[in-house]
């Protein structure tokens, strides 16, 4: 069984669409939806500099056109049920999360874009009101982490598996952390992300995202979709969008996710552009499942082979 994935913030490079732009019709449809939520997406995926994409507003809306890009381009087609190349399985982490929305069929590609900018905008804003950030911590082992993050006053935002856990909070308790590291704990990485999401200091995104999320109307997913929340597979199009906007202010749970595609039989998982983190995370929780990560378009026929041994 095929899983496709599709990565968060922090996964961006300056310059990582480029390459996919001169795939047929590409630019033209990137243009359309720059032009429907008002950002130049085409600039800031081949000209803008590291800062630039940095900004939560910019990356988010970002990450969802190249994923949405490169799974066209792969030629998956999730609202097809008999349609070959359908995967078995769709998850994202966390703003990855709206994208496999869209492949599942719960969001149009344009409703999806308009509702990622909305999500963007206001974790700026939220994050604006503290300076806070993200940390990811590599090696240590969970049950002795995370007591340590919580005398630190940090929050275990995302716990990705393969003892993978990222520390989210303000920029005085992750420089505590940087000096105090958890045992077993080898390096501590910042991360390229604005702000401290999928903690309290994203609450007040919420009711904005809340309310973006009224004009909606959501279909039930056509394939299953995999929540960051527990794991759990999710059969509503109500629910889904209803778990999208309260991730905003709760963990992701990534490894629960993995713990469910190795449940559902998965044999493969494929990573949507800009590709790379979750597959590395795979590699690790769940041997020998074969894995590929979309970067450039030179990646699409292996992935294509992939998904012609794979599919459902």
């Amino acid at each position: 069984m095929l899983v496709l994935v599709a990565p968060g913030q922090g996964a961006q490079t300056p310059g990582f669409l480029t390459s996919w732009l001169d795939l047929p019709g590409a630019a033209d449809r990137v243009g359309a939806w720059s032009e429907a939520i008002g950002l130049d997406l085409v600039h800031y995926g081949t000209q803008a500099d590291a800062d630039a994409i940095r900004d939560t507003a910019v990356a988010q809306p970002l990450l969802v056109a190249a994923g949405l890009l490169s799974a066209a381009a792969l030629g998956i087609d999730t609202l097809a049920a008999d349609a070959a190349g359908v995967p078995g399985a769709v998850a994202g982490h966390s703003v990855g999360e709206i994208t496999a929305a869209a492949f599942a069929g719960v969001l149009g590609d344009t409703a999806a874009l308009t509702l990622v900018r909305k999500r963007g905008l206001a974790m700026a804003d939220a994050a604006a009101i503290t300076p806070t950030g993200m940390s990811a911590l590599l090696g240590g082992d969970p049950e002795t982490t995370i007591p340590h993050l919580d005398k630190l006053g940090l929050t275990p935002a995302n716990v990705n598996g393969a003892g993978q856990i990222v520390a989210a909070g303000t920029l005085e308790q992750l420089a505590a952390l940087e000096a105090d590291k958890p045992e077993g704990v080898r390096r501590v990485v910042p991360l390229k992300v604005a702000g401290a999401f999928h903690t309290h200091h994203m609450a007040p995104a919420v009711d904005a995202l809340a309310h973006a999320a009224e004009a909606l109307t959501p279909a039930d997913p056509q394939v299953t979709y995999v929540s960051n929340k527990d794991g759990q597979t999710v059969e509503t199009g109500a629910e889904v969008l209803k778990r999208l906007v309260g991730q905003v202010a709760n963990p992701v749970r990534w490894d629960l996710c993995m713990e469910t595609f190795e449940k559902l039989g998965a044999t493969a998982l494929i990573e949507v552009c800009p590709g790379g983190t979750l597959t590395g995370i795979a590699k690790r929780a769940l041997p020998g499942v074969k894995t590929l990560a979309l970067k450039t378009p030179d990646d699409l026929d292996a992935a294509r082979e992939l998904v012609a041994e794979h599919s459902a």
